[in-house]
């Protein structure tokens, strides 16, 4: 029996990285599990993962800043497993510049990503699950604690040089986390956010100067951080090294636990101790 039996997740950009451990794990404790990614082939490949593990998982392929991905990708849970109990908004990526040299489109581009989508899943999701409270209640039977996981970065609580725009996103994150946990209590569902810290990715361990990109929406944006700003960062965890998308996908995990029913509105930071 595993601790989430019964309960349907969606996860945004789970087909590399940390969203591919986050559905994992999910699924490795009985969730089912509606896979998110820009392009089709790796949310197919985290569903095949999920199946080898002998849970159950679909795919929801396309851009979560695309007009009616939200409804779309909450409609994929409700028609493939019946309903809705998790939601974790962990796609996004980085576009640094310092401020001066930030245009708009790059501010736009990650504040789309990063704040609105969310926003939107969350706003696609909410007659979904107040239709099955409501229902739950005109039948006398216990209404489950349901649970939304936002992901924010450190950056979102003590600002990074050349990342305005990122760090305002997840600012923004947090913000709204607290008032969906304000105003979905009487839905009995948390929302917490889970800020992380140095994570080894393809977007942090990967070289700086651009000869690893991501392309996204047409443009070849750059990845990585030099390994000696790194290993810098590093000497500042107190323990001693980045995490990894397996313990990133285990904070939000505990988010998600029966025994976090009871937790709501409030920023868990997985860093290592790692302070901005």
């Amino acid at each position: 029996m595993g601790t989430l039996d019964g309960k349907v997740a969606i996860v945004s950009g789970a087909g590399r990285g940390i969203g591919h451990e986050i559905a994992l794990k999910l699924a490795s404790e009985g969730a089912a599990v509606v896979v998110n990614d820009v392009d089709e082939e790796p949310a197919s490949r985290t569903v095949e993962d999920v199946v080898a593990l002998g849970g159950r998982a679909v795919v929801c392929a396309g851009s979560v800043t695309e007009d009616g991905f939200a409804e779309r990708f909450v409609q994929t849970a409700v028609e493939a497993f019946g309903g809705l109990d998790i939601i974790v908004n962990n796609a996004g990526y980085t576009w640094d510049a310092v401020v001066q040299k930030m245009t708009d489109e790059q501010w736009d581009a990650i504040l789309d990503v990063h704040l609105r989508a969310p926003f939107r899943i969350l706003r696609a999701a909410q007659p979904v699950i107040s239709a099955a409270v409501k229902a739950a209640r005109e039948t006398g039977e216990p209404v489950p604690c349901r649970k939304v996981v936002n992901i924010s970065s450190i950056s979102g609580l003590g600002g990074n040089a050349g990342q305005a725009s990122y760090a305002a996103a997840k600012a923004g994150v947090t913000g709204l986390t607290k008032t969906i946990a304000k105003e979905w209590g009487r839905y009995n569902v948390t929302a917490n956010t889970v800020a992380f810290g140095i994570i080894t990715t393809r977007l942090t361990d990967a070289p700086a100067d651009g000869s690893r990109t991501i392309t996204v929406q047409g443009h070849e944006i750059g990845v990585g951080m030099s390994r000696q700003l790194l290993d810098a960062m590093s000497v500042q965890v107190p323990l001693g090294r980045p995490g990894t998308p397996a313990e990133a996908a285990g904070a939000v995990y505990l988010m998600c636990l029966p025994e976090s029913d009871y937790i709501t509105g409030q920023v868990l930071v997985c860093g290592g101790g790692y302070v901005m």
